[in-house]
């Protein structure tokens, strides 16, 4: 029977959510209206506010709650579930596909926001109404989203609690109403990583909290408080783009771990959705800071934060309309909801820009002009090349807008995206690092106060001469000839010594609050090295030296930068000897991978029996007879590396079959050193589903100590002796009564010796045979003990017949890549997250103890 309740239930919450938004929105409304005329009735409409917003708040908690219930349980009933999870995925994966999908995300979305409005009204009494109008604002509009009823034969939403047939229209649900699948179709294998259970909550905290400084703007423009709305929004503005920083990087770490790319960053419209807010929210954040001192940067920073919160809007509308078809594999299915995204974004756009233009005589404007020697002049600089930077991908990246719009009017449109969007996108950002990376370095020695053209020439003398110096080394030892490559190394490593210069004093000074700018600088500055080498510099190891063509399918560049191995048979690839030693499964429990040889399967594709005890690092985990869960979508390929130094160390790339994304989908495996890694994928294997071809079987009879040739490698008989059968591992019937016997004979091939233990069993009840043959995967040989065969003459042995079947050896297809220093690009992050979080720190602080002053 199916379960409807905590579908009905969780589809009720979702309607009492987006009710209460609404009445959240019209009493902070009154009580705004009312608090300016210290009306009598404003604490009523406040308290009702607070009431709606916390019935609002605990109805997403309850929705939250009932979707994961549905998942975790298996409740396939429901299309939301049998869409995203399945029997055997563990409980971090299915936390994972509540956000895989279109209405998990909006919600996780609602989720934090509906934290961050309990942190609003608990934290700043004076804004809350005025700020909660606006945040009641999104939350109606967001839980539209996921409302999924139809009003005026108009569909509102999709909701996450609908049922599969009502979802599918498949012939089975006529004759059976009630059907319950019993299994999912799964997590896409690609989402199989943990970075995807914490990358995509932080990239939706970090727009959550784009939210914050918008909804103070809107507040200061609304109460006419044109100035006073920095100071609350900067920390917030501060936390949003370290918070978005921080899920991008996530991101792009996720991509280099998981994709087959090659790399971390590859320009897809989804990746450059999310980057081009937040480099206007950068942006935005040097201006706001600029403001403190001069009006002449409090017009821009408010266009600033509007526009980094309609973009995190515009990026929603790119990657959830539908709008981008094949251009991204990010992107979702269009759900009908393309309507309803494209209302929010306006509503928002021009709701903004009237109230912007309503009160733009109002706002004070600069008075004077701005010196070339202050500061406020090299931050609008600055913020102008990062809008720059923005605008350029966004550019790009809406060409399938631009297309939509063209046939709307019946204009026939088929603009294309760049065919090498690489290519495209690094040509023209690579000139805007080199800028920022120069301002960052310049700005900072304007940032205490205002300087001369001498003075400015003498604090840069010697941060130029040492970043002659050193640039100068480091383009001789790396033998750097590019010329944009050279003056982007050198414009990064200025602007590391610059800050350094201007964090010294600071640090002597213990005034460490002061220096979140500099360490972010230098983490930016660092990044942009790492990013130079090892994209600039990455190198394919793997050449195809045979020059022969692996497949006449595969593409040139395939056929040319991958080298095929043969299973335990050492090849040299640039300055390593490498070999590939088979593939590997993983279970649950262990902590390492397991070759499936040791496995006995079962009819349960998700379970095997141990077939003989298995250990790691001298610690058994299982036992002869054991049953493990396994996960065999997942293969993982051994892959030996043996440098001249002697160093040996091991990777384990993995290949999934994937008919979701088109067939193998591979994951790659990296060694990490200190100045590059080694990152390795495979390109081809065999085809799994394919059953592996034998040869007919050929017989040959010897005796003890007796050799063979078997595929062309020679095995030695030790023994046959008496064995107990192991029902569990041969899966015979309980009732059999079984006399078993092993072989066992040595293989010598490939510089090691093989063991094979073929057995067969007699079934003492009927005398009918029962062989179980030895596959030898690394040799590609099956072994089958055939029969005994009595000596008639006294004193000659016994003799005994064996079965040898042969196959194509195991191989893997398989690309190496050097990536040159890309952990100067890792740690770069790391230290440009400290300085968001001193930054942070430091206005937060500030507005603290101003508000504790009772200045808003």
């Amino acid at each position: 029977m199916i379960n409807t309740f905590v579908g009905n239930f969780g589809h009720l919450l979702i309607i009492i959510s987006f009710v209460s938004s609404l009445v959240m929105v019209w009493s902070y409304f009154q009580a705004q209206k009312l608090e300016g005329l210290t009306h009598e009735k404003a604490p009523s409409w406040k308290r009702l506010a607070r009431i709606s917003f916390f019935i609002h708040g605990i109805s997403i908690f309850g929705v939250v709650i009932a979707l994961f219930y549905i998942i975790y349980n298996h409740l396939y009933e429901y299309h939301y579930a049998w869409s995203h999870s399945s029997n055997h995925l563990p409980t971090h994966y299915m936390i994972s596909c509540f956000w895989e999908g279109q209405e998990g995300s909006f919600l996780l979305w609602i989720f934090w926001h509906v934290l961050l409005g309990f942190v609003l009204i608990a934290t700043n009494k004076f804004w809350e109404s005025s700020v909660m109008v606006v945040f009641g604002l999104v939350q109606a509009f967001l839980t539209s989203m996921i409302l999924g009823v139809v009003i005026f034969n108009i569909k509102i939403g999709s909701s996450p609690f609908i049922l599969l047939r009502d979802a599918l229209e498949a012939p089975i649900f006529q004759s059976n109403p009630n059907y319950r699948p019993e299994d999912g179709t799964g997590l896409n294998p690609l989402l199989q990583n943990y970075w995807m259970v914490i990358h995509p909550p932080t990239l939706f905290l970090g727009f959550a909290l784009t939210l914050i400084p918008f909804s103070y703007l809107i507040a200061g423009l609304w109460q006419k408080r044109y100035k006073e709305w920095i100071r609350p929004a900067l920390p917030w503005a501060l936390l949003s783009a370290g918070i978005l920083g921080i899920g991008i990087l996530m991101g792009a770490y996720w991509a280099y771990e998981t994709l087959n790319f090659g790399g971390y960053w590859n320009w897809d419209p989804v990746e450059n959705a999310v980057y081009i807010p937040w480099l206007v929210l950068v942006a935005s954040i040097h201006t706001m800071i600029s403001f403190r001192k001069s009006n002449a940067a409090l017009t821009v920073s408010m266009f600033l934060v509007f526009f980094s919160f309609i973009l995190i809007l515009y990026s929603t509308f790119l990657t959830r309309s539908g709008v981008l078809g094949n251009a991204s594999v990010h992107s979702f299915t269009d759900l009908g909801l393309s309507g309803q995204l494209l209302l929010y974004l306006l509503f928002f756009l021009i709701g903004g820009l009237a109230l912007l233009v309503v009160r733009w005589k109002g706002i004070p404007k600069a008075e004077g002009d701005t010196s070339v020697y202050s500061r406020e002049f090299w931050i609008f600089i600055g913020a102008t090349t990062l809008c720059l930077a923005a605008f350029q991908v966004m550019a790009t990246t809406s060409i399938p807008v631009y297309n939509k719009i063209f046939n709307l009017f019946n204009i026939e449109s088929n603009i294309a995206l760049p065919a090498d969007q690489v290519e495209h996108y690094t040509k023209f950002q690579i000139w805007f690092a080199l800028l920022v990376a120069l301002l960052s370095g310049t700005g900072q020695f304007f940032w205490w106060k205002k300087i001369d053209k001498k003075e400015l020439g003498k604090a840069m003398t010697i941060p130029l001469i040492i970043t002659l110096l050193l640039s100068a080394v480091l383009i001789s030892l790396s033998g750097m000839s590019n010329v944009i490559f050279i003056l982007l190394l050198t414009a990064a490593v200025y602007s590391i010594i610059s800050n350094f210069f201007i964090l010294f004093p600071l640090l002597r000074k213990k005034s460490f609050k002061l220096s979140g700018g500099a360490v972010a600088h230098i983490g930016l500055a660092m990044m942009l090295i790492g990013i130079l080498f090892s994209s600039g510099y990455s190198n394919v190891i793997s050449i195809n030296q045979t020059g022969l063509l692996y497949s006449k399918d595969f593409s040139d560049e395939m056929n040319a930068e991958n080298v095929l191995l043969w299973m335990n048979q050492p090849i040299q690839v640039d300055n390593y000897l490498v070999t590939y030693k088979g593939s590997y499964v993983e279970a649950q429990g262990f902590p390492h991978f397991i070759k499936p040889n040791k496995l006995l399967p079962t009819q349960d594709p998700y379970l095997a029996v141990a077939m003989e005890d298995i250990s790691y690092q001298n610690q058994n985990y299982f036992k002869v007879g054991d049953t493990i869960t396994i996960h065999p979508e997942n293969t993982y390929y051994r892959v030996e590396y043996r440098d001249k130094k002697g160093r040996i160390f091991d990777l384990y790339p993995r290949a999934q079959l994937n008919p979701q994304m088109g067939g193998l989908s591979p994951s790659p495996d990296i060694s990490h050193e200190w100045t590059r890694d080694i990152y390795t994928h495979v390109s081809s294997v065999p085809d799994p589903s394919e059953p592996t071809s034998w040869s007919d079987l050929e017989e040959q009879t010897l005796s003890l100590d007796d050799t063979l040739f078997v595929n062309d490698y020679v095995a030695i008989l030790d023994i046959v002796q008496r064995v107990d059968p192991d029902k569990n591992l041969v899966q015979f019937t309980s009732n059999q009564d079984l006399v078993g016997i092993e072989a066992k004979l040595r293989i010598l091939a490939e510089g090691r010796e093989y063991e094979a233990k073929p057995k067969y069993f007699i079934n003492m009840q009927d005398t009918s045979l029962l062989p179980v043959p030895e596959v030898i995967e690394d040799l590609g040989v099956r072994l089958t003990l055939l029969k005994i065969n009595p000596s008639q003459e006294e004193g000659k042995t016994d003799t005994f017949s064996f079965g040898i079947e042969t196959t194509q050896k195991d191989y893997i297809i398989m690309k190496a890549v050097e990536k040159p220093f890309i952990n100067v690009l890792w740690i770069g992050a790391l230290v440009l997250s400290l300085g968001f979080g001193i930054a942070i720190f430091r206005r937060y602080d500030e507005f603290r103890k101003m508000r504790d002053k009772g200045i808003e």
